[in-house]
C-alpha cells in the first residue's frame, strides 16, 4: 500500500458566520466552495490553507466535543509557523486566546494552543 498525502481535513462547526469568520477572515484561510446541503441540515465549505485543504462542516445540532477529559479520535490540528511568539502576538491582537508557550520535549521546538469558536485545539509549532 502506497498512501498519499493527507488530502483533507474534516471538521464540524455550530455556527456559520462564527466559524467561516474565524477560519476565513482571521486564519487566512481561502474559501474555495460553499454547498448547502439541505438532506444533511447543514453547510460544507471547501477552505485551503497552502496544499492543506479543510472541510468545515456548520452542523448546528451536533452535540459538544469532549475536550476535558480528551475523547478517542482526533486530538488537535498543528500548524507549523515561523516564529510562535510572533503568531500568538497576532492572534492576540484578533482578540483570539492563547495558551501560555512551551518547548516540546522530544523536538525542542516552540509550541502552543488556541481553540476554535467550537473549542477544538489547534496548535501553533515551531
Amino acid at each position: 500500500m502506497q498512501l498519499g498525502k493527507i488530502h483533507h481535513v474534516a471538521v464540524i462547526g455550530s455556527d456559520y458566520e462564527k466559524s467561516k469568520h474565524f477560519y476565513v477572515e482571521l486564519l487566512g484561510f481561502k474559501l474555495l466552495r460553499e454547498t448547502v446541503r439541505s438532506e444533511q441540515n447543514d453547510i460544507l465549505l471547501h477552505l485551503s490553507l497552502g496544499d492543506t485543504m479543510l472541510e468545515l462542516f456548520i452542523k448546528p445540532d451536533c452535540p459538544p466535543r469532549p475536550s476535558y477529559p480528551e475523547a478517542y479520535g482526533l486530538r488537535h490540528l498543528a500548524f507549523e509557523v515561523d516564529s510562535v511568539e510572533e503568531t500568538v502576538r497576532e492572534l492576540n491582537a484578533l482578540c483570539i486566546a492563547t495558551e501560555p508557550i512551551r518547548t516540546d520535549p522530544i523536538s525542542g521546538g516552540k509550541f502552543t494552543f488556541f481553540s476554535d469558536p467550537d473549542g477544538l485545539p489547534l496548535e501553533l509549532h515551531e
